[in-house]
């Protein structure tokens, strides 16, 4: 009968030993590209993420160039930095099936200045920083329409270039530059066309900073930021439970700590993807 026991309890003993590995392998490591070091919104998933058994590891990168270049190569597995009119021109352009699985934040361009305090205290003949891009480049463009800078012939859509500018009504110098080196550009310009993210990076509040804000409206839709997968994986239930960690009102209020009040989340007013 002693045998029995022990051999019982072995038995039991090799159980618990077996479900203690099994939980170190059901720990699923995804690799999510993002541009700069501020993580700290995803970085407030980690205990929703645990006990999923998930764990983000950041691949971070310097510029909006990279990201989706290193998702279909297979080097991340998600990215989350860009909007869907970013997404659709990168696809269009390299014939890439890259998707959005879940919308996450709107965060709004702003016109910085280290020089002018006021919008209408800006000068003819100013020297303005915008995105090179085409989507921010354009995205900025109109900006600088509704502002009243600018007139933008409306058939250009939402990506509108320099040569759609139709009309001044304030003479600008516009200078196409990297989205990363707009911020930096303030020592050596009048104004700049920012996104948010690098404006917070370099220490501007947007909501207290920008002389002109972009703002949030159902025209805003196609700059949703969002969290997107190659085509395959769109459906992976492991990426679900990141979005589902991320779409909650915890994450909700660190975003608006975070970008100091000028990104909002996505998902409440403009549906989770």
């Amino acid at each position: 009968m002693k045998t029995w026991k022990k051999v019982v309890v072995s038995i039991l003993g090799l159980v618990a030993l077996a479900g203690c590995g099994q939980s170190k392998t059901d720990t699923h490591k995804v690799k999510l590209g993002v541009v700069g070091d501020d993580t700290r919104v995803f970085d407030s998933l980690k205990d929703s993420l645990d006990k999923e058994g998930i764990q983000l590891e950041y691949v971070k990168f310097t510029d909006y160039n990279q990201p989706n270049q290193a998702l279909a190569q297979g080097e991340i597995d998600l990215n989350a930095f860009q909007h869907q009119v970013f997404l659709d021109k990168y696809n269009d352009q390299f014939k890439t099936d890259l998707v959005s699985i879940g919308n996450t934040v709107v965060a709004p361009l702003g016109i910085y200045s280290n020089k002018y305090k006021d919008i209408k205290d800006i000068p003819d003949n100013a020297t303005v920083a915008i995105p090179n891009d085409v989507t921010n480049g354009g995205r900025a463009l109109i900006l600088l329409e509704s502002a009243g800078f600018i007139e933008v012939d409306d058939k250009a859509g939402i990506t509108p270039t320099i040569n759609d500018i139709t009309a001044y009504h304030k003479p600008l110098k516009i200078k196409e530059m990297n989205a990363s080196q707009t911020a930096r550009s303030l020592e050596d310009t009048d104004i700049a066309v920012i996104n948010s993210g690098y404006a917070v990076d370099s220490g501007l509040n947007p909501t207290s900073d920008a002389l002109f804000l972009e703002p949030v409206d159902e025209r805003s839709k196609p700059y949703v930021n969002i969290i997107v997968a190659k085509k395959e994986d769109k459906d992976n239930p492991i990426f679900a439970k990141i979005v589902t960690a991320y779409q909650q009102e915890s994450t909700k209020k660190v975003i608006e700590e975070t970008s100091k009040g000028a990104s909002i989340a996505a998902w409440e007013q403009f549906g989770r993807k």
